[in-house]
């Protein structure tokens, strides 16, 4: 494995630069640590202002409301 990192005894990592680059991530980012099986994704959490439109075209029909809840 060419980008591996090493807990440190702060349990902090460095992320590799080459995977740092290729992402584009910033320092003072934030993640989100998901556990998955023996690993965890590191999932950056994304600005409000970059959710902005993501939805546009979306429909409302069909949406469950309180009417189909147990």
């Amino acid at each position: 494995m060419p980008n591996t990192a090493t807990l440190s005894k702060r349990f902090q990592v460095s992320i590799p630069e080459a995977i740092r680059e290729a992402r584009n991530w910033e320092p003072g980012q934030r993640f989100a640590f998901i556990p998955k099986g023996a690993g965890v994704l590191l999932v950056p959490v994304p600005e409000r202002a970059d959710l902005k439109g993501m939805a546009k075209g979306a429909r409302n029909t069909n949406s469950r409301d309180r009417a189909d809840r147990f």
